[in-house]
């Protein structure tokens, strides 16, 4: 049994490591299974209160969890400025300050982030499954420059019987995933259009909120964002989970959807 273990074990760190060779092609947030994932509200362990103020720091900065948590972030904006909270690897925030640099009329609506207003509250239930750090940012034009920035420490867990075998059914579900959304990705891919997934439609703003992939011609990585359509009736071919290919252009400072279409 021990030799079959093993074997299993050879097999499925092969695939991991072919996956990964491969290359993150799913969109952007390459590196987002670093952070965790969104957590269900069933599930939350604890539930953590953050302060954001015009002094560009978060309150508290430093935030320790246990690898498994689902922890509900309760933040509080007490300034007098918008500010947001976003999750992220180190990477990934500076990523995207750049792109919030060029861009500082964006509005995203990642579910590892809340954007608030002054005096409003909000929160992001999120699940922890990897130890390491979680690093997280306002990220407003010149408030992460400012420092306004801090960090999740996610300790490991150590559960008696965790072996081999349970190492592999992890390794081979991340495996799993990764290949799923290759897929995804190579069914929807187009050289003129970027892919994404339909989580909101307003009809009465006539908005549509989009979670994407890189979207080439904006220079814009991968996240979840509130575009403006150019013409209301493409809102009546799409509905909520369908996924997209799509064309957008940035008009008169706003970002506007001008086509979209369901895809397979």
């Amino acid at each position: 049994m021990k030799i079959k273990s093993a074997a299993a074990l050879l097999a499925t760190l092969f695939l991991a490591s072919f996956a990964m060779a491969a290359g993150d092609h799913a969109g952007g947030h390459a590196e987002s299974d670093a952070i965790g994932k969104p957590g269900k509200t069933a599930n939350v362990k604890r539930t953590i209160a953050v302060d954001m103020t015009d002094a560009m720091r978060f309150t508290p900065g430093s935030i320790s969890v246990q690898q498994g948590e689902t922890i509900k972030f309760i933040v509080k904006n007490s300034g007098k400025v918008k500010h947001e909270m976003m999750l992220g690897t180190e990477k990934e925030l500076k990523e995207h300050n750049e792109v919030m640099k060029k861009n500082p009329e964006m509005e995203h609506a990642d579910e590892n982030m809340v954007t608030l207003q002054p005096g409003k509250s909000g929160e992001i239930v999120w699940q922890f499954t990897k130890a390491g750090q979680v690093n997280f940012a306002c990220l407003q034009p010149g408030h992460y420059d400012a420092g306004m920035k801090g960090a999740v420490m996610v300790g490991g867990m150590a559960k008696a019987g965790d072996g081999l075998a349970t190492r592999a059914q992890n390794d081979a579900k991340q495996v799993g995933d990764k290949m799923d959304g290759m897929k995804v990705a190579q069914a929807t891919l187009s050289d003129n259009m970027a892919s994404g997934e339909v989580r909101k439609i307003d009809l009465d703003s006539k908005k549509i909120t989009l979670k994407h992939g890189d979207i080439k011609n904006l220079d814009m990585p991968g996240m979840t964002m509130v575009f403006q359509v150019k013409d209301p009736a493409m809102l009546e071919k799409v509905k909520a989970g369908d996924k997209v290919k799509f064309s957008v252009e940035k008009l008169d400072g706003a970002f506007v959807v001008t086509e979209i279409q369901p895809t397979k």
